[in-house]
């Protein structure tokens, strides 16, 4: 490995570590996001079932009314849920915008090592090719 590559190594595998790093908050904001969507779909569901009226007997006014009030404390967590929700979908947007970012530098630095191995490679091979040619300028020929 050249010189140049391996002082690049490091800074390399510093990027790697990050962009590993920055896919995993990936996956736990988007988990996060997951959760709070099946809450809000819970919280609409809990909804649903206590807004309907009750399919058997009358309610008296007071059961009625607190039924009521338990609806609207369920409209009021639907809202704050439905804020959580967007609040995790930025969070999200940030963390895929982290990911991608440390993903960029990771593959540019391991371009950049791969150019430099290559450049080496060649000029090894050039190194090689122009021993050969200089053995072979002062072989003698054969008779």
């Amino acid at each position: 490995m050249s010189k140049r590559a391996d002082r690049l190594q490091p800074a390399a595998d510093q990027a790697k570590q990050r962009s590993e790093d920055a896919v995993l908050k990936l996956a736990e904001q988007q988990q996060r996001l997951a959760k709070a969507e099946r809450q809000l779909m819970e919280l609409r569901g809990y909804r649903q079932e206590y807004a309907s009226p009750p399919s058997v007997g009358g309610l008296t006014a007071t059961a009625l009314m607190n039924r009521q009030q338990f609806v609207e404390r369920i409209d009021r967590a639907i809202e704050q849920q439905a804020v959580e929700i967007e609040r995790q979908r930025r969070l999200l947007d940030q963390m895929r915008g982290l990911w991608r970012d440390a993903h960029a530098r990771e593959a540019a630095l391991d371009n950049v090592i791969d150019r430099y191995r290559e450049q080496d490679r060649k000029a090894e091979e050039r190194r090689e090719q122009n021993d050969i040619d200089e053995r072979m300028q002062y072989r003698r020929p054969a008779r």
